[in-house]
């Protein structure tokens, strides 16, 4: 395993197994303390498994690597960053991802999202519009192995028309409003789940069902704070 400056020695290897341990911890007690809001006392089995096992510290800055197991978020750079541990496996569990199924994710940012998503998928498409960010990212999912990630560079509020219908949609930043182009792409019976909100206001994660004959459900999840869902000049969409 390597890290910036070299070789991982042993005990750094055991200091990121504590580490990882302890963000499990971590994520179980706070998936019980928001359990009200949630409608989750416990997290899949799956995910905690996929969340234990992808190396969040190869998906962080150098400067971060220490911090990487840590219940926040961290910066990684362009103004972007990397979600606290309990909101990705959360976003996660919501999407009941099954082996078989296509998933779309829209802000692939440090790429440590579409690497759990992939644990649990058969395949993920992600969309970053950060052109150095995405380029970084397809790097890191090259050396780690990740076959059934495909990423691109564009803008994520139109989706990927190209290969949907997808069994579920993920958005890891803020949109003012929930883009008609992925609704679009969703199969019925499909989930996707998006914070909702302004950069300056509240911000809701919402899960969104397209039922079997085309309805929609949409369930408000929890207070959440992402960065912005922007177009290419910067302005949220």
């Amino acid at each position: 395993m390597l890290a910036a400056g070299g070789i991982v020695t042993a005990d750094a290897q055991d200091a990121y197994a504590a580490q990882r341990r302890q963000m499990l911890e971590d994520i179980a007690r706070l998936t019980r303390e928001t359990r009200f809001e949630t409608g989750r006392a416990a997290l899949s089995e799956r995910v905690m498994a996929a969340m234990v096992k992808v190396p969040r510290h190869r998906f962080v800055p150098p400067s971060e690597e220490r911090s990487a197991y840590h219940n926040r978020p961290l910066a990684i750079g362009s103004g972007q960053t990397i979600s606290q541990p309990f909101i990705v496996a959360l976003m996660t569990d919501l999407m009941d991802i099954k082996p078989t199924d296509k998933v779309l994710e829209i802000g692939t940012g440090s790429g440590y999202q579409a690497a759990v998503l992939a644990e649990l998928a058969r395949i993920v498409y992600t969309i970053e519009i950060v052109e150095p960010l995405g380029r970084e990212a397809a790097q890191r999912f090259e050396a780690l192995g990740y076959r059934n990630i495909v990423a691109k560079i564009g803008d994520g509020y139109q989706g990927w028309a190209e290969h949907a219908p997808f069994d579920s949609i993920m958005v890891t930043a803020a949109a003012r409003e929930v883009p008609q182009p992925l609704m679009d792409q969703l199969k019925p019976g499909g989930k996707l789940v998006i914070p909702v909100g302004t950069q300056s206001g509240a911000q809701t994660l919402y899960l969104i069902e397209k039922q079997p004959d085309g309805g929609i459900t949409r369930r408000e999840v929890l207070g959440v704070r992402f960065v912005p869902l922007t177009d290419k000049a910067g302005r949220q969409q």
